[in-house]
């Protein structure tokens, strides 16, 4: 009771907070807005859409289903010499633990046959693809490629592939990669009005971006046969710039909500359906949630919350703590599963919450809102396997200092914690 009294509490506190800014759109904002919003809303009313995490054959169904109805795993794309590792991954260690849902990053890790400038060296072919594809279905597992679309378009001092190849599209154009190391000053705060760079993003606006973006989404897609899309969107500082021609005044949450919207309209014209990272969605100030500026917003993206199409599934990531965001989520219409990472006891605690939560005597319409876990791994998935096939390399040794002690403890903590959620679903089912 007193854990419900808390999810309930937090979640009035957050809507308060999100309803005591007072936002307004122009006349023409509000015809951009609705001009973005003419693609027809989609439709997954239907337990039996091909994208259903659940198999709608009963003789499939197995116990976890109905208690943990996602169990999902969110990694990089292997190199092409790692494709067999993979798939031997998936075939005896996360289909015999039940997982269902595989969200592979690939970016630009393909070999793209419509815009083939943006490959990046040695790319996965598709017939590499295909032997992901194949023990995938041969277990009831869902694929989930992603791109990182609006933000994450460069890292450190390199430019990805969209806007090296196609400048036009940089958001902010004036501020150079050089410029990363300054992005946060003493305190860890970001910046993003200054000059300093987080990771560049493309401008929502521009006439020609979708074009290029929704050609390169779609192929991949194909490639995948898959039915579940994710876009990333997380970590989003440079959005609205005021030196944009196009975005300059316009509200951050209207451009967020509108590019989120823009691309589930996209999916759900081929019966696709969006995810997304939700750290933008939450209000991150001291009076809301006090979570800062990179696992929440600072720079009200988070009014989105309310604005966004419901089909859009969240990813609800906290890597230190397991906190009650989800609630905010569900009580919001839409599908969200907590996403740990490196920390075992974290992610025990965002597993119970999520069993704790749907077994609530709340409406059924909110408690089937929480849909379950997707695991993170954030190293190269090449690397990543060695050591998960090689204990030794992580596990934790007592260290003569508290700073040593937690990069011992961080170090293979992310092969720890997944095979820690591996027997815990192994034991759901039982």
């Amino acid at each position: 009771m007193r854990r419900l009294f808390i999810s309930s509490l937090c979640f009035c506190f957050l809507q308060v907070s999100l309803g005591q800014q007072q936002f307004s759109l122009t006349p023409e904002q509000e015809q951009l807005r609705q001009e973005q919003r003419k693609l027809p809303v989609s439709q997954f009313a239907s337990p039996n859409w091909p994208g259903q995490l659940i198999p709608t054959d009963s003789s499939m169904i197995k116990k976890i289903d109905d208690v943990l109805p996602v169990r999902g795993l969110a990694i990089g794309g292997p190199s092409r010499n790692g494709v067999d590792l993979f798939c031997k991954f998936i075939e005896e260690d996360l289909a015999p633990a039940h997982f269902n849902l595989l969200i592979i990053r690939v970016d630009w890790n393909y070999a793209f046959e419509s815009y083939p400038q943006l490959r990046d060296p040695n790319p996965l072919t598709k017939e590499d693809v295909k032997k992901i594809v194949a023990v995938c279905k041969k277990h009831n597992i869902q694929i989930a490629p992603q791109i990182n679309l609006l933000g994450h378009q460069s890292w450190a001092g390199t430019t990805y592939a969209l806007l090296r190849e196609f400048p036009q599209f940089d958001e902010v154009p004036h501020i150079k990669t050089e410029n990363y190391s300054d992005y946060t000053n003493v305190s860890g705060r970001p910046q993003p009005y200054s000059d300093a760079l987080y990771c560049k993003s493309y401008c929502p606006l521009h006439p020609d971006v979708h074009d290029v973006v929704f050609a390169v989404v779609d192929e991949l897609m194909d490639a995948f046969e898959a039915h579940w899309f994710h876009a990333g969107m997380d970590e989003v500082f440079h959005l609205g710039d005021e030196r944009c021609p196009r975005c300059a005044g316009i509200a951050k949450f209207v451009l967020f909500s509108d590019e989120v919207n823009r691309i589930q309209d996209h999916l759900a014209k081929s019966n696709r359906r969006l995810m997304i990272w939700g750290d933008r969605l939450i209000d991150g100030s001291r009076l809301a949630t006090g979570l800062g500026s990179w696992e929440a917003s600072l720079n009200n993206t988070s009014a989105a919350i309310g604005m966004i199409n419901k089909d859009v599934f969240i990813c609800d990531w906290h890597y230190d703590y397991s906190g009650l965001t989800a609630v905010q989520f569900a009580f919001n219409g839409l599908d969200v599963a907590s996403s740990p990472w490196n920390n075992t006891a974290i992610a025990e605690q965002h597993l119970n919450d999520m069993l704790d939560w749907r077994t609530r005597n709340l409406q059924r319409a909110v408690t089937d809102h929480f849909q379950g876990i997707v695991h993170t791994v954030w190293s190269g998935v090449d690397g990543f396997l060695r050591t998960y096939y090689n204990p030794a390399t992580y596990n934790v040794q007592s260290a003569a200092t508290k700073e040593e002690q937690v990069a011992q403890n961080r170090r293979g903590g992310d092969a720890r914690t997944l095979k820690f959620l591996i027997s815990k679903f192994m034991e759901l089912n039982q």
